[in-house]
Formats: structure tokens, C-alpha cells, sequence
């Protein structure tokens, strides 16, 4: 029977805790949320659902094409200008999906006769990328300096080292002082992931890469997201004028895919002009997440140190982790629950998010139920 090993797959997910399912949520949730990846709390604010709504009036509800052909508006150029101006970069070029930005920047930078060396906590759409480009792709300790030496050493020809900069499960940064330096004593190129650092590290949210003091260096090309700290969707890839170029003309994930559609355009310039003139959010987000931790390691959870915004408590397993978030949200909170696959190390978590909106009763709030909720 035609797909009949799809059942068999469906059992083995059932029978080890990790059936997947949707849920749609209302358009206003009673529920205190701790799960999404607002860090910032911009995904409703006024200005950024204006910014959407009036990009959608001046220039419809999609881009109608691929970048290369009507997809490109003005609205475009100018999210790319003031994000890459804003991030420390000299250009950047704005895609459809964070996904889609990793997708083209390892493809495109590990060619044919390459070294990729990639973080093994790496996200999933680094992974893909890894396994799409051309190049050979060796993984290396999760942060490990030492260990991009020694797969960079041997090799001759072009390298690119692959790491996120906040890992999203533990929500640990990278060591990218140190990852960059191992790269400049080989001549490779450093490719970082942003997606969890833009909005919450940096001088005023400018990102892990700019407060590493890496911003525009002619090495180091920065992938971000849209639909995190700035509220909205897509993704961009940051770096040197001549690296933006080369995307232009070899990353398939731009040349054939439609342009990011006006709205999350507008949403996104919005809220990162927000974020220029309001920069403590990113300072208040460090806190929250740093007071979340403070409080559940009291309660005598394990709570991982966050580095940035995401906190992460560790589950017995994977079932009783689904049951814990079930059991918060019936307590009136949303919190996120990461298991295998997800997870690189097979432990399963719940994943909280720290968001700058976030009232000190809120914390509170959060910490009793899921301390109350424990397995």
C-alpha cells in the first residue's frame, strides 16, 4: 500500500511520547505566554500592526513575485538599508523565512571543494544547509573552539565555520570572540545565525555579532530573523556588499522563491525603527529571562543560565515534558515544549521565552504554576 510505512512511523511516535500536533490559538488567548518568541513584546504593538497595514494598502497583499523579477518593492530596499545599517553591516538582503536566509548563506558559501565546520547544537535550518551545500561538512563539539582548529588545520582551500550565536534550545551564546579567531588563524569565513540574539544582545539589540565587536567585519556574514525580537517574518542575511551580491546571483532559496510579502515588510521596519528608539527593551528582555532563572532555580527546578532570552527547564522525559506544558497551559500558561528531535543531547525541556512586556506579577505568576505543575 502506497505510504503504508507512514503508519508504522506514527505508531513508534506514539509509543515513544513524541507525537507532534496543532493547536490554533485565538486571535486574543487568555493564556499568560511564555512560549512564542516575541522577546520583545512588538508582534501587537501599534506601530508594528500599522506598519503591516499600511504597507499591505500601498502595495497589496503579497509581493507577487520572486525578488529577481517583481518581487522587489522600494519597501524592500529600505528594510535592507536600515536593518543592515542598524546591525553593523555594510548590506543585507531580505528573504521569505529565517530558514531561508540559512538555507541560501551555507549553500552558497560551502561550495564544491569546501570545509563546512558546523556546531553540533546547531539549529535545524543550519543543519539543511549543511546538508544541501556542496561542500564537505564536518560537526565539531557544541562550542568548541578547539575543536574548529583542529577540523580547520588539515584542510586546504575555502572554509566557512557555522554556528548559531544563542543556541535555541538552552538558549546558550556561542563563543564568538573565540570561534573568530580560530576562523582568522585558518583564513576561513565565520557564518553565525542571529535569530536569537537580534533585539536582545548587542548595544541596544544590534545583536551578539556587534556586541562581539564583529559587526561588518569583511569575514563574518550574519543570518536574522524577522519574526522574533521585530515582531514579524522572514529573514535577512547580513555581511560584506560582495557576499550580498554573490546570494543574489546563486542562493536558490532567493532567486526562486517569492519576495517577503509587503506586510512583514512594513511590520519589520516598523518595529526595528521601535527598537532604535526604544533600545532598553533589549536590556528589560536580559532581565526577565535572568529573573525567571533566579526565581525557578529557588524553587528547585533546573533551570539552565540564559545568556540571552530563552530559559530552559529540564524534563524527566519526553512524556512527562508534554504533560508538564499541558498541565501549565490548563493553569493558564503557554510555555514551549522541546523534545527529540529537537533536542541535540535527548533531553527533553520546557522552553520558556522572556519577554520585555513582562511584568514583575507575571514572572511571579509563571513560576508558581510551573513549579506547581512539576512531574
Amino acid at each position: 500500500m502506497a505510504f503504508g510505512w507512514i503508519d508504522e512511523q506514527a505508531e513508534l511516535r506514539r509509543r515513544a511520547g513524541l507525537v507532534r500536533t496543532l493547536r490554533p490559538r485565538p486571535a486574543d488567548s487568555p493564556l499568560l505566554d511564555l512560549a512564542s518568541n516575541d522577546y520583545l513584546g512588538l508582534a501587537r504593538h501599534p506601530e508594528v500592526t500599522a506598519g503591516a497595514a499600511e504597507a499591505a494598502r500601498s502595495w497589496g497583499g503579497g509581493a507577487t513575485g520572486s525578488r529577481l523579477v517583481t518581487g522587489t518593492t522600494e519597501l524592500h530596499g529600505e528594510l535592507e538599508r536600515e536593518l543592515a545599517a542598524f546591525c553593523g553591516f555594510e548590506a543585507a538582503l531580505v528573504f521569505s523565512s529565517g530558514y531561508a536566509a540559512n538555507l541560501a548563506a551555507v549553500t552558497t558559501l560551502g561550495p564544491h571543494g569546501s570545509l563546512i565546520v558546523s556546531d553540533a547544537g546547531n539549529h535545524a535550518s543550519l543543519i539543511d544547509g549543511c546538508r544541501l551545500a556542496r561542500g564537505v561538512t564536518q560537526v565539531v563539539g557544541h562550542a568548541h573552539p578547539d575543536g574548529v582548529r583542529k577540523a580547520l588545520g588539515p584542510h586546504e582551500g575555502p572554509a566557512v565555520v557555522v554556528s548559531d550565536t544563542v543556541f535555541s534550545v538552552d538558549g546558550d551564546a556561542a563563543p564568538l570572540t573565540a570561534l573568530a579567531e580560530a576562523c582568522r588563524e585558518h583564513g576561513a569565513g565565520l557564518l553565525v545565525d542571529d535569530a536569537h540574539g537580534l533585539g536582545v544582545l548587542g548595544d541596544g539589540g544590534r545583536g551578539a555579532p556587534y556586541g562581539a565587536g564583529l559587526a561588518g567585519a569583511d569575514d563574518v556574514v550574519v543570518t536574522v530573523t524577522l519574526s522574533k525580537s521585530l515582531g514579524s517574518q522572514g529573514g535577512a542575511v547580513l555581511g560584506p556588499r560582495r557576499v550580498i551580491d554573490h546570494l543574489v546571483n546563486a542562493a536558490r532559496t532567493f532567486i526562486f522563491d517569492t519576495g517577503l510579502a509587503p506586510a512583514a515588510a512594513g511590520a519589520a521596519l516598523a518595529a526595528l525603527r521601535l527598537l532604535r528608539r526604544e533600545p532598553g527593551r533589549a536590556a528589560r528582555a536580559r532581565a526577565v529571562a535572568a529573573e525567571l532563572h533566579a526565581r525557578l532555580t529557588a524553587a528547585g527546578l533546573e533551570a539552565v543560565r540564559p545568556d540571552a532570552a530563552v530559559v530552559s527547564v529540564r524534563a524527566p522525559s519526553p512524556e512527562e515534558a508534554v504533560r508538564w506544558a499541558a498541565d501549565c497551559r490548563t493553569a493558564g500558561l503557554a510555555v514551549g515544549c522541546f523534545r527529540p528531535p529537537s533536542v541535540p543531547d535527548g533531553v527533553s525541556r520546557l522552553r520558556l521565552t522572556a519577554r520585555a512586556d513582562l511584568s514583575g506579577a507575571e514572572i511571579e505568576r509563571a513560576v508558581q504554576v510551573i513549579g506547581a505543575a512539576r512531574p
